[in-house]
C-alpha cells in the first residue's frame, strides 16, 4: 500500500513537470512573440520647484458638494459651546480655490502647532526637498586644536540613543546622523595625519539672537515642550532623563570627548566654545536625512524642535539674520514669493508663539499648494499629515460615532495651546474631489469637547 502510494506521487510529480516544459515551450514561440518590445522613453525635463503658472492647480475631477451643502452642515458645529466664541473656520476647491464654506475665514486667530505647515511651505520652498544638514568637525586655529560645528541639525544621535536604535524594533528610517559616527570619521582622520592628542572646542554660532522665541511661555523648556533653540544639539536638545539641556551645546560638545577617546583620540579636559576659523579644513562630517523626510517627521509628530531648526534653515537660505526675527521675515520672503503669504504672521517656526496669527484661509490655501500637481517639491508636506485615526497626533482621534467617517481618510495637523484648539487638513469627498480645509477656536475652555467637535466637522467634509 505504501508503495503504491509512493508510485502515485512520483507519477504526479514526472506530469507536473511535462506540464511546466509545455507551458514554458508555448510561453517561449507563442506568448513571447507577442510581448511588446520596450521602447525607451526620452529624460523628462527637469521640473521646477514651483512653477509660474497658478498656485492651486488641478488636484482632483470629481464633482463638488451641492452649493450650500457644507454651509448647511457645518453651521450648527460651527456654533457648538465647546468652541467658545472666538471660532473661525473655512473648505476650499483644492482645484479652483473656490470657497465651498466661509465662517469667518479671514479672521486671524492663533494657530499653535498649525503652524508649522507655513513652516514646511517655506523651508521645502526654499531650502529644497533634498537638502541636508550638516555636523562637522574642522581644524582649529591652534595646532593640535580641533572644533565641532553645528549646523542645526536637533536630530543628530547622541551616544545612547544611536546605539538604542541599533536594536530597537521602533527605530525609524532613514536613521539620523549620530555624534558616535562623527566621533569615528573623525578620529581615522587624525590617526591618518598622526594625530592622537587634540583640544577640543565647539561652534554653535550658526544660530544667533535669543534662544527662546518671542511668546513663548518660560514653563515651555522646564515642562519639556522644546530646548533652547541651538545650531549644535544632540537629541533633540533631551537628556536621558527626559529633561531639557539647559546649554544643549555644551552637552553636545561633552558627550562627543568620550567617544573620541573611546577611538584613540586624547582629549583635553579645557573644552570651551569658539567660532571655527574661515576656511577651516574638514576633518569629518555627518549629515541629516533630506528635508522632506525632517518635514515629514515635524508634522507627523508635532516635533517644536524641528520646526525650529528648519525655520532657520529659511533664513539661512534666504540670506537673512539667523534668528528668529530672520526666520519670520524670511518665512514671509519665500510665501510671497508663492503667492501665498496673505493672512499669516508668525513670529516662530513650532506654533509655540502666542503672538502668531493666521486666517483659516492662508491655511487652506497652503495646504492645496502643496497638493498641487504643479509644486511637486512641496508634496512631503502633504504625506507627512497625520492620518486621522492612525498616525501621529491624530492616533487616538476619529473613533466617535460622530467622526469615525473621517478614520483613514482625513490627513491633518493638529493644534494645541493653553485655550487654542486648530486642525487644518486635506480629505477627498466622496466622489473624489480633493478639498482643503481649516477650523480654528483660540478661546476654548473645554479642549476635549473641542477637539471632538473639529473632528466632527472634519468628518462632515469628508462625507460630503
Amino acid at each position: 500500500m505504501v508503495r503504491r502510494e509512493r508510485w502515485v506521487v512520483v507519477a504526479t510529480l514526472a506530469l507536473l513537470q511535462i506540464f511546466v516544459v509545455v507551458a514554458g515551450v508555448y510561453w517561449i514561440t507563442h506568448g513571447a512573440a507577442q510581448m511588446p518590445v520596450p521602447i525607451a522613453s526620452p529624460e523628462p525635463a527637469p521640473t521646477p520647484l514651483i512653477t509660474a503658472g497658478p498656485v492651486l492647480a488641478a488636484a482632483g475631477d470629481g464633482a463638488l458638494p451641492a452649493k450650500g451643502t457644507l454651509t448647511a452642515q457645518l453651521g450648527g458645529p460651527m456654533g457648538d459651546p465647546a468652541l467658545g466664541k472666538s471660532v473661525a473656520g473655512v473648505v476650499l476647491d483644492a482645484r479652483t480655490g473656490g470657497v465651498l464654506f466661509d465662517g469667518r475665514a479671514s479672521r486671524a486667530l492663533k494657530p499653535a502647532s498649525t503652524t508649522k505647515v507655513v513652516t514646511a511651505v517655506a523651508v521645502l520652498g526654499s531650502a529644497g526637498p533634498d537638502a541636508r544638514l550638516a555636523t562637522t568637525v574642522v581644524k582649529g586655529a591652534t595646532p593640535g586644536s580641533i572644533v565641532l560645528v553645528g549646523g542645526g541639525d536637533p536630530t543628530l544621535a547622541g551616544p545612547k540613543t544611536a546605539e538604542n536604535a541599533k536594536w530597537s524594533k521602533n527605530a525609524v528610517y532613514p536613521r539620523a546622523a549620530s555624534l558616535a559616527q562623527l566621533a569615528v570619521r573623525t578620529a581615522r582622520a587624525l590617526k591618518a595625519a598622526k594625530i592622537t592628542s587634540v583640544d577640543l572646542s565647539y561652534d554653535a554660532s550658526l544660530f544667533g539672537g535669543p534662544v527662546t522665541g518671542p511668546g513663548w511661555k518660560p514653563t515651555y523648556i522646564p515642562e519639556g515642550s522644546v530646548a533652547p533653540v541651538a545650531a549644535l544639539t544632540m537629541d533633540e536638545g533631551r537628556a536621558t532623563d527626559g529633561s531639557r539641556f539647559s546649554d544643549p551645546p555644551r552637552a553636545t560638545a561633552d558627550a562627543f570627548v568620550p567617544l573620541l577617546r573611546r577611538y584613540g583620540i586624547r582629549v583635553g579636559d579645557d573644552v570651551k566654545p569658539a567660532k571655527a576659523p574661515a576656511g577651516a579644513q574638514e576633518l569629518a562630517r555627518v549629515e541629516s536625512p533630506p528635508v522632506y523626510t525632517l518635514v515629514e517627521r515635524m508634522l507627523t509628530l508635532s516635533d517644536n524642535d524641528l520646526a525650529e531648526a528648519l525655520a532657520r534653515q529659511v533664513a539661512i537660505k534666504e540670506g537673512l539674520p539667523h534668528t528668529f526675527e530672520g526666520e519670520a521675515r524670511a518665512v514671509h520672503q519665500v510665501l510671497t514669493r508663492l503667492g501665498v503669504d496673505q493672512g499669516v504672521e508668525v513670529y516662530d517656526g513650532s506654533g509655540l508663539s502666542t503672538k502668531n496669527r493666521i486666517t483659516p484661509t492662508a491655511l487652506a490655501r497652503l495646504l492645496a499648494a502643496a497638493s498641487s500637481p504643479s509644486n511637486p517639491g512641496l508634496h512631503s508636506l502633504i504625506s507627512g499629515l497625520p492620518v486621522a485615526g492612525f498616525t501621529g497626533t491624530l492616533h487616538n482621534r476619529y473613533g466617535k460615532a460622530d467622526s469615525e467617517a473621517g478614520a483613514g481618510v482625513i490627513r491633518a495637523k493638529t493644534g494645541t495651546l493653553t485655550g487654542v484648539n486648530t486642525l487644518a487638513g486635506i480629505v477627498y469627498t466622496a466622489d473624489g474631489r480633493l478639498l482643503t480645509f481649516a477650523f480654528m477656536a483660540d478661546d476654548v475652555t473645554n479642549p476635549p469637547g473641542a477637539i471632538a467637535v473639529l473632528d466632527k466637522m472634519a468628518a462632515i467634509v469628508a462625507r460630503s
